[in-house]
């Protein structure tokens, strides 16, 4: 569970020896409230605890969480898949309008999903919160929306930490990070090994903004000066609770199509930072790429909205969001048809985007498409791998 604040207690001033849990009036008055802590602690036990299972084995002094690993010996070669992430800056939507169960959706998408990418299954994860203040119910409000993420993507919550730091962050701010981890077969590894030509590339439909490009977002919302509260009508809702949606939870249907599919899945990418040009350039092969066909699905309101409003370039926003496409399956041509299925089964919406070819064919659809250097990624956040061509235009419904 997260403990309370990280930082050391300064000597007491009396030669008495405090109770447990009693706070120092030292340390309070330096802007560290221990009890605090430790009320946030009781209030997000049984949000942590209703994650946990018969492999959560009770810590003794609770500095670390104890997790069974007996379970891998059923595996023939188990590797471990390790991912750390946080939200960003969309922590200042949540903080400006005092809703603060969602981000926590959002931390467990970002490292969870990230996991399940290389065809691993989430096992555990932590948290940890630095504020400026420690308010309980804040605190306890944020470990919920963490551990209702990780009751739907099968992932204990296994610990974490509260961290206060006074003088260097305000009162009410707050910033969240997590770490996953989780196991794979060796020889069940996806990615760029497994990528051939005539893939199919399936674009699973993203929730909104996610968590990521917030920055340019919220630049947006001070260049229009709009209000947080103010209706929207496009969005069916305020603009505040349009930006607050949370991360899209990926990590089940993900694991189900390798349990499925088996050889069939070849490579996921997870749509983060960079877009999903990018990300999907990440497990190309250097000698190949995809072909993906921008009409190929609707862009989503709120992503409109930054285009028209915002006057932000389509070019812009598809190298910083992800503009209605969450997460990204590559599967053999003859386990596509098997894989939309599955997908819509689950009530995730997919769609095909585009295919894998070889350089001579991406040079000629660059050629017929009349498209330009800057629709042709190739390589992306340090990967040397292949490249991502994307042709015709948006579709806006």
């Amino acid at each position: 569970m997260t403990l309370p604040p990280s930082d050391e207690r300064e000597p007491s001033t009396s030669d008495a020896v405090p109770e447990v849990g009693q706070a120092s009036d030292a340390y309070a008055q330096a802007g560290v409230d221990t009890a605090a802590g430790d009320r946030a602690v009781e209030l997000m036990k049984a949000s942590v605890q209703s994650t946990q299972g018969p492999q959560t084995m009770e810590a003794l002094g609770g500095f670390a969480g104890l997790w069974d690993a007996g379970e891998l010996r059923s595996y023939r070669h188990p590797v471990l898949a390790t991912a750390t992430d946080g939200v960003g800056t969309k922590v200042a939507i949540a903080q400006a309008m005092d809703i603060h169960h969602t981000v926590g959706r959002d931390l467990v998408a970002m490292v969870v999903d990230d996991v399940v990418v290389c065809g691993a299954k989430p096992l555990f994860m932590t948290d940890y919160i630095a504020t400026g203040h420690v308010v309980p119910a804040t605190i306890a409000a944020i470990v919920e929306g963490i551990a209702a993420g990780c009751l739907d993507t099968d992932t204990t919550l296994l610990g974490g930490e509260t961290a206060e730091h006074p003088g260097t962050m305000a009162p009410d701010e707050y910033d969240l990070a997590g770490a996953a981890v989780g196991v794979v077969e060796k020889d069940c590894l996806l990615g760029v090994q497994r990528v051939q030509q005539g893939d199919v590339v399936i674009g699973m439909a993203s929730a909104g903004l996610h968590s990521n490009g917030f920055s340019l977002v919220r630049a947006v919302v001070k260049q229009l000066g709009w209000a947080l509260d103010r209706p929207v009508p496009d969005f069916g809702r305020t603009l505040g609770e349009e930006l607050l949606e949370p991360t899209k939870l990926y990590a089940r249907v993900c694991v189900t199509l390798g349990q499925r599919l088996g050889n069939g899945l070849h490579a996921l990418s997870h749509v983060t930072g960079g877009g999903m040009a990018a990300n999907l350039a990440r497990v190309m092969p250097k000698h190949l790429g995809a072909v993906v066909s921008r009409a190929a699905w609707p862009v989503p309101p709120v992503f409109q909205w930054m285009h028209q409003a915002g006057q932000v370039s389509w070019l812009d926003l598809e190298r910083t969001v992800n503009l209605g496409i969450g997460m990204v399956a590559v599967v053999a041509q003859g386990s596509a048809n098997e894989a939309l299925d599955l997908l819509a089964g689950a009530g995730q919406q997919a769609v095909p985007i585009g295919e894998v070819g070889i350089a001579p064919d991406l040079q000629q659809q660059y050629q017929v498409h009349g498209a330009t250097p800057a629709d042709w990624i190739k390589g992306a956040k340090g990967v040397k791998g292949g490249s991502v061509l994307l042709v015709d235009s948006y579709t806006e419904g």
